[in-house]
């Protein structure tokens, strides 16, 4: 048993909660409620991207020294963050399963197994944290992902804050996803001798699946916010 877990649960719980409160805190507008669940999914998405994006961010300048060590060097507030997200991405696969049809939401179902699996290696055996700490450093860009759908959903495409949010949206897609993931497969790869194989196979079919996924979802939103 790792106390990991109960983090890992009370997380699932919070975001649950959240989930259910959404409405009352932010109510949708009325071009948003035919699609009430994708509303709520989106704000609890968005708390996790600033919670998480936030923390990794300012783990590793509070926590230099994790960049050196990536497997065994990390403060117990980053092992609790990567817990944490982990009960987030249950929470959203459990969300999107009995909402969602599967032909719409198998991308990012696969997606969450990943994660979930690779993450819940570093919170199980309190090993590879500032890996997946880089990793969380995605969420940054997952801030102006979701922003970028709540402007949609409220019909403020055609808006200066919409045109802003594209910009570093894109900017930080760069930046935060496509290099992060970029210099994760170079560190597992120049690392391999250190890394168990299991371990080491988990985290190359893991970087095998995202880097393609970034490079249609770049696509997708240039086609959609540059080139239409």
């Amino acid at each position: 048993f790792s106390p990991g877990l109960l983090v890992v649960a009370g997380s699932f719980a919070a975001f649950r909660l959240l989930n259910w409160s959404v409405e009352r805190l932010v109510p949708p507008p009325p071009s948003a409620r035919r699609n009430r669940w994708k509303w709520r999914n989106i704000w609890t998405s968005l708390a996790h991207s600033v919670l998480s994006g936030g923390g990794a961010l300012a783990g590793f300048c509070l926590y230099p020294e994790m960049v050196e060590d990536l497997v065994g060097s990390h403060p117990p507030e980053a092992h609790s963050l990567v817990a944490v997200s982990v009960g987030y991405f249950i929470e959203d696969f459990v969300d999107m399963l009995c909402n969602q049809k599967l032909h719409q939401s198998w991308e990012l179902l696969f997606h969450h197994s990943v994660v979930i699996i690779c993450f819940g290696i570093a919170v199980l055996l309190h090993q590879y944290v500032g890996f997946a700490l880089v990793a969380l450093l995605v969420e940054i860009n997952s801030i102006f992902l979701h922003l970028r759908q709540i402007l949609l959903m409220a019909n403020m495409v055609h808006t200066t804050c919409y045109r802003l949010n594209s910009i570093i949206n894109l900017g930080t897609y760069v930046v935060f996803r496509i290099a992060t993931l970029a210099w994760m497969t170079r560190w597992l790869f120049l690392n391999r001798q250190n890394v168990p194989p299991a371990t080491y196979a988990v985290g190359t079919v893991g970087m095998a699946i995202m880097t393609p996924m970034n490079i249609i979802l770049f696509y997708r939103l240039l086609r959609g916010d540059f080139f239409k």
